[in-house]
Formats: structure tokens, sequence, C-alpha cells
């Protein structure tokens, strides 16, 4: 159970008391590549659900909609802006019953979601986060509030 919760468990200097992952096989396989072979599986970190824009790019949605936002509007036959913001916040629940630091292998758009709400920021705003793949980004909570401590880096 201690290496499936990621107890004890290191990267980059950090220790990790709990280590999640999405169900999808590329987010299960980034954590593999890390050296977490049995991360705790949670729907909670899958991806957006794109509905009737599955499989298509952004310019192809742009092109029909021009000025369509992801966080703003939603995907028709998938999730709306406000069902994406409860599932974020639902993962930063489940990962505050950890007694210590949470590793998650996730996908962008559900990732910057838990940013903006883990921040107490509207939805849209995570729009604004600009975010790469293979990326890692953390964080962090003070005596203050709760912030970026470290955001896309290689």
């Amino acid at each position: 159970m201690a290496e499936a919760a990621g107890l004890g468990k290191r990267l980059g200097g950090i220790e990790f008391h709990a280590v999640y992952s999405s169900p999808m096989e590329r987010a299960r396989r980034t954590a593999e590549i890390a050296g977490f072979l049995n991360p705790l599986i949670t729907p909670l970190l899958r991806e957006v659900d794109y509905g009737d824009y599955e499989g298509k790019t952004s310019v192809e949605i742009h092109q029909a909609h021009p000025d369509w936002q992801l966080y703003r509007d939603g995907c028709p036959g998938g999730e709306t802006p406000s069902q994406v913001y409860r599932r974020a916040h639902d993962f930063i629940d489940l990962a505050a019953t950890s007694s210590g630091n949470v590793l998650a292998f996730a996908h962008g758009h559900i990732i910057r979601a838990i940013a903006v709400a883990w921040m107490s920021l509207d939805i849209a705003s995570a729009i604004r986060l600009q975010l790469d793949v293979a990326t890692v980004s953390i964080l962090a909570e003070d005596q203050h509030a709760r912030g970026l401590k470290l955001w896309n880096a290689p």
C-alpha cells in the first residue's frame, strides 16, 4: 500500500505521500516513466469531456465558432465549465486527505482547472494559464494564501 500511495517516493528532492493519476493510459504511462509504478487512479483527473468536439483541434473548433473558449463555453455534448470546476475542487478535497505532498499525473485542461480552483479564481481564468506537455507545476499554500509556486517548468 505504501508504494501505491507514493509514500516515501521522491521526485526532484520532494517526498510524496500520495501519487494520483488519471485513468487514461498517457497519464499512467507518464507516471510509470517518472518512477511511480502504482499511482492511485482517480477519474477526477481525467481530461475534460469534449463531447461533440472530441478529436477536433482548436483550429477546427474556432473555424466554426471563432470566439469559443473551453473554460467559458464548455463543449456541446460534453462537460460544462462548472462541471470541470467542481471536479477540480473534488480532486483538491481528495488530495487534502493526504498527510503530505501530493503528486498528480493528468492532462492540461484539468490541471489548469485545478490550479484556478486551488487559488479560488473563476474557472474562466484558466485560459490564461499556458501549460505545455511534460512539464511540472507546483501548487503551494502558505500562511497567507494558496498560489502557484512553480508553473509550466520543463
